[in-house]
């Protein structure tokens, strides 16, 4: 039987709606770069539950408009604690443009997927505009744009080495990462009467020092200062230098605080919290969504982003692959933290409760969906762990890559008797199936979670990220060797052909990527043509705060090594690179045998525009702004 719903079941997004409540004065307003979806997968409305759990009056302003008399930033009037700002679930110039920088035509969070409603740097503009109109009620700002942004880094966008965000915006506290546990801290500290200019030890969370101010005290914590703001400003490798010490201690179970020095302030960052137990995500997910869009929006149109998840389940967070071109374990922790099989049921009982459900799950997953319930066996190893990733160049020998409490899972959802299928539409790390790379794992439950995937949670297409085939260049992403692929290929045709399926294999491959030169590309679409593949679905790399690969690419070397690394920066560069992707079509094609002969590669050119592979099939194209766009975030 399908729930009804009144008004009063979302957080008040008006005037009206807070006096729908009864209430005459609000604790915490919210403001949101994205439309107000009440459901756990989007941050603003989990932050909103969260401090609705604390008794405390919350509301949220979807989208304030910032192009007239700003009067969405007035209209709630003075919170009693402070104004929460976040971007979004994206950072809003990813959210805004391509990766040539064009404006982008639709945006995925957004009814009707209009554009416009979500400006450049949203969470500096809207911080801004608080702290104009009531400088005297804190800001704290949080989510993946305020994240990622919390210290110098690279912006693509201005083509500049920006400083903290809390410089631009002029916030109180930045909460980065996934932020329960830092905000149900600074709750509890406000209700025990804790100035809030005074709470500056919670873990998890960024402020600026006043030359004259102390260092807050915590004996507990080591410190590490970076070097500052204006010494990355003059030198590139300097500020390569700095992102070692982030990534490193953004992983630790026990990471220092980190200073660096800014336009005459001291920034400061605190460590993060350990990860989340399985009580406490269980407890984020339990809270009393309505899973739906606030009913204002019914008639500007659905919401694309909630139209690609409303039937799908997170089961788990974070990641340890640590790919040098993603922010998953920069935001999320490298750390999983899963939710019990119990939570995960509840929920799927919910599901099937909402209107229009037809018994199919579209996702069930997580960063990466086979990483639920993985962990170090020997605790004490993990806590004394630098590497930015679990599994590569090799799989942890600590690692429990066991893939039987998925299968299990699966099989307990598919038992629902109003599921009639789930499908995993997270990507996979389908390095993590293959024998040879996962050694230690038992060949036999492997081959059972691949066959359980590809036999009943795959609706026509199975999705995977090899990235690349280049050697070098899947060394500097953290990816394991092409050559494990292939290995994939093959228990993915042997099911597919036992099972007498019709299921294609779609590999996604990134371009002009640092380290990628022009015959890394022609290789990467000869040997996918050899395989029977014409890419369809393929990106190119996009520079964004907080990775690696970005950190690569403003600086030009490798902030682990301090060794100069080559990038491909121009558009013609880039064009060129990602023109190897289509191969196949004629405007192409003399192009390809100009620029191979240049360089004596007539091999490749034998490949590539000799007899096309009696497989090679273009894959059905879908919209960019699909559910590939809402994973592609998870990765950025």
């Amino acid at each position: 039987m399908e729930m009804e719903y009144r008004l009063s079941d979302w957080l008040p997004t008006t005037k009206r709606e807070v006096k729908i409540r009864g209430w005459e004065r609000l604790d915490v307003i919210i403001f949101s770069g994205d439309a107000y979806v009440d459901h756990a997968a989007f941050g603003p409305a989990a932050l909103g539950r969260i401090l609705e759990s604390y008794g405390l009056r919350v509301a949220i302003v979807p989208q304030p408009n910032v192009n007239d008399n700003l009067q969405d930033f007035e209209k709630l009037g003075t919170p009693e604690l402070f104004f929460a700002v976040t971007s979004g679930a994206m950072d809003s110039m990813v959210s805004n443009y391509t990766a040539s920088k064009r404006k982008r035509d639709r945006d995925a969070y957004t009814p009707n997927g209009d554009t416009g409603f979500r400006p450049d740097y949203a969470t500096t503009v809207y911080s801004k505009i608080l702290k104009e109109k009531f400088p005297d009620v804190p800001v704290v700002i949080g989510g993946i744009e305020a994240s990622l942004r919390r210290v110098t880094h690279y912006d693509y966008w201005s083509d500049s080495l920006k400083p903290n965000i809390l410089i631009d915006s002029g916030a109180d506290l930045l909460v980065y990462g996934m932020g329960e546990q830092p905000l149900r801290e600074l709750i509890r500290l406000l209700k025990r009467g804790v100035p809030f200019s005074s709470i500056r030890t919670i873990r998890q969370t960024a402020f600026l020092l006043e030359s004259e101010e102390a260092l807050p005290k915590n004996k507990n914590w080591e410190d590490i200062e970076i070097n500052s703001h204006e010494a990355c400003l003059n030198d590139k490798k300097t500020f390569a230098e700095n992102f070692k010490v982030i990534e490193q201690e953004s992983n630790k179970i026990k990471g220092r605080r980190i200073l660096q020095e800014v336009q005459g302030q001291t920034l400061v960052i605190n460590p993060v919290f350990p990860t989340m137990t399985e009580k406490e995500i269980d407890a984020s997910y339990d809270l009393p969504f309505t899973r739906l869009p606030h009913p204002k929006y019914e008639k500007r149109g659905p919401i694309p982003a909630y139209e690609m998840i409303k039937f799908s389940i997170n089961s788990h967070r974070g990641c340890f692959g640590g790919c040098s071109f993603c922010t998953i374990s920069a935001h999320q922790g490298k750390f999983i933290a899963s939710r019990s099989q119990e939570s995960i049921l509840k929920e799927v009982d919910e599901v099937t409760k909402m209107p229009g459900f037809k018994g199919y799950l579209s996702d069930v997953g997580g960063p990466s969906a086979n990483m639920y319930k993985m962990k170090g066996k020997i605790q004490s190893i993990c806590d004394s762990c630098v590497a930015p990733s679990c599994i590569h160049p090799v799989i942890c020998h600590n690692l429990d890559t066991s893939h039987k409490p998925m299968t299990d899972l699966y099989r307990a959802i598919d038992s629902h008797p109003k599921v009639k299928k789930s499908f995993i539409g997270s990507g996979i790390r389908y390095d993590m199936l293959v024998p040879e790379y996962n050694k230690q794992a038992d060949p036999q439950e492997l081959e059972d979670y691949t066959e359980e995937v590809i036999t009943n949670h795959v609706s026509g297409r199975l999705k995977v990220a090899p990235e690349h085939t280049s050697d070098p260049v899947l060394r500097l992403m953290r990816k394991p060797s092409f050559s494990y692929f292939h290995q994939f290929k093959k228990s993915f045709d042997k099911i597919n052909i036992k099972k007498k399926l019709n299921l294609q294999l779609i590999p996604y491959f990134i371009s002009n990527h640092p380290a990628c030169e022009v015959e890394d590309m022609a290789n990467l679409a000869a040997e996918t043509k050899d395989m029977g593949f014409k890419l369809e679905q393929v990106q190119g790399f996009t520079p964004t705060p907080m990775t690696v690969a970005t950190v690569i690419y403003y600086s030009g070397y490798h902030p682990y090594t301090l060794k100069k690394v080559f990038v491909p920066k121009t558009k013609k560069e880039k064009d060129e690179q990602h023109r190897f992707f289509f191969w196949y079509k004629k405007e192409n094609k003399s192009w390809i045998r100009n620029t191979l002969n240049k360089v004596n590669r007539n091999d490749l050119v034998q490949k590539l525009l000799g007899q096309e592979h009696p497989r090679a099939k273009s894959p059905r194209s879908k919209s960019p702004q699909g559910y590939q766009s809402i994973l592609k975030n998870r990765r950025q």
